[in-house]
């Protein structure tokens, strides 16, 4: 199907950050864009905005002054929605409330052409919900930007049960057109990335809750060792706890109170108190003048070996041997199961067992167990978990030794799959199920991650990397540890990996 010509005028309805920042990627692409809001003051605080940042960008050279006089003229202010009656496509980025929305769309289908395509920014509204009081449901879908949508690259485009297909590719094609990556979801909670996306809130808020380690130490794992731009209680606070909260709530309860989507706590307790993050001063950190931010807690010992023995693979950890090598130790390699022994110490990558019960199972007694690292050359975090039997000498000697090889070393208390690993396990597990369930192809849920939130890599990439019967292990073992049917492994992971094929 066709993009939308530049000559097909565009209707934005909400001024404020979203809907600004969505007539500024229209416009910049050519269209006339009508911008309109309950609130007029709003559509001149947001075009306002609008010219205080794309003045930075002539600033800093990466655009020119005419071009931006230029985009603005194209962004016409509206007092009222007959204005949008020559729009072929309507945009709202309005309150977060179905009837609301449907009001408005009503009300937009009264003004506008048959053939116009409404849209809705919504994050986590069903689009069969809100077509359902619609004379013409065929030409309603989601249009889901991130924030910021001008920088953002991602939009997800939502059918619902009645959008047609002309509708679906002429809005894909036109948001590629002005320079998004678009995947396709149907309407379903949470679409592709509010739902994926639990997992990595919430395995950390579960690690916090069980005092493996604190925010500050938990956040520099899942960003130094994971290569994610921010720790999960930074980003939540970035957020915004009223608005993360209200996102994982919504999702639990539209999966009907499916376990994997289970709030937190700590974070009800955090928005009941007013403690919202950075727009409020306080969340899991303090934001006020004069505060400081907690360091990491890092291990340190002087102690290293000289020789390793290498017992086997070591599966997704096995670029240690060259880092080890590099390091001045050397290494001789024996038949085995993925141990790395020195002194007193046995070295595992974990499994999803804690190190007490896989000691246990194994008959190894200085069990320590690390974690997964995004790349176990570059990135400067590590964790590790002792087992109850292991000794304080041998804890000492497994800090020393990534010491040597340049990690700050983070001693979790012994939590089943550690951080960065169990987390990584779930986005994948959940991104698996997404595509199980048909929300979306297996490629979409990687291009979502990458371009929706900036994760470093897809989590079903990272899932072929580390091996599908590894990733399918340490989710059986946290279902056992855990005894909850939130660890329980998608049926896609498991058909995928007894096919021995890659998901990507």
């Amino acid at each position: 199907m066709p993009t939308l010509d530049k000559n097909i005028t565009i209707g934005v309805i909400g001024a404020g950050t979203m809907g600004a920042g969505i007539a500024q990627v229209a416009a910049n692409y050519g269209h006339t864009v009508r911008l309109y809001d309950l609130d007029r003051a709003a559509v001149k605080n947001g075009i306002a905005g609008l010219e205080k940042g794309l003045a930075r960008l002539v600033d800093r050279g990466r655009i020119t002054a005419q071009a931006v006089e230029d985009l603005l003229a194209r962004i016409v202010p509206c007092d009222d929605l007959s204005d949008m009656a020559d729009a072929g496509l309507v945009v709202e980025a309005i309150v977060e409330n179905l009837e609301v929305k449907q009001t408005l769309f009503q009300a937009l289908e009264s003004v506008c052409d048959q053939e116009t395509i409404l849209a809705s920014n919504t994050s986590s509204i069903s689009i069969t919900a809100i077509g359902a009081v619609l004379a013409r449901p065929e030409n309603l879908l989601g249009m889901h930007f991130f924030n910021p949508a001008p920088v953002m690259k991602l939009v997800e485009v939502i059918s619902g049960l009645l959008t047609s297909t002309k509708t679906i590719r002429t809005v894909a094609d036109t948001a590629t057109a002005w320079g998004k990556q678009t995947v396709l979801a149907k309407s379903t909670p949470g679409f592709i990335v509010n739902r994926v996306a639990r997992p990595f809130y919430a395995e950390s808020l579960r690690l916090l809750e069980e005092k493996a380690a604190d925010e500050s130490t938990l956040d520099a794992i899942l960003r130094d060792a994971g290569g994610f731009r921010m720790g999960p209680f930074e980003l939540m606070d970035l957020i915004g706890h009223d608005v993360n909260y209200a996102v994982t709530e919504t999702v639990f309860n539209a999966y009907f109170q499916d376990q994997r989507f289970l709030p937190s706590l700590i974070q009800k307790e955090l928005v009941a108190g007013g403690l919202l993050g950075r727009k409020s001063g306080q969340g899991f950190y303090d934001y006020r003048e004069g505060a400081q931010k907690p360091l990491p807690q890092f291990a340190k010992s002087e102690f290293y070996p000289t020789e390793v023995a290498i017992l086997g693979e070591l599966g997704a950890a096995a670029s240690l041997a060259g880092l080890i090598s590099t390091s001045g130790i050397s290494i001789k390699s024996e038949a085995g199961d993925g141990y790395i022994r020195f002194a007193d110490v046995a070295l595992a990558l974990t499994d999803g067992r804690t190190a007490t019960k896989r000691s246990a199972d194994e008959g190894i007694e200085n069990l320590i167990v690390f974690d997964l690292m995004s790349d176990y050359a570059a990135q400067k975090v590590i964790s590790l978990a002792a087992a109850l039997q292991a000794s304080d000498a041998a804890l000492n000697q497994a800090v020393g030794f990534f010491n040597k090889l340049g990690k700050n070393v983070v001693v979790l208390q012994d939590s089943p799959g550690l951080c960065l690993m169990r987390t990584v396990c779930m986005l994948a597990n959940e991104g698996a199920d997404a595509a199980y369930q048909g929300v979306c192809d297996v490629a979409d849920v990687d291009r979502a991650m990458q371009y929706g939130l900036n994760y470093p890599r897809g989590p079903m990439q990272w899932a072929d990397s580390i091996g599908l019967a590894a990733v399918t292990k340490v989710l059986e073992n946290l279902q056992m540890h855990y005894g909850l049917d939130r660890y329980r492994t998608s049926l896609l992971l498991q058909q995928y990996h007894a096919a021995n094929i890659n998901l990507i």
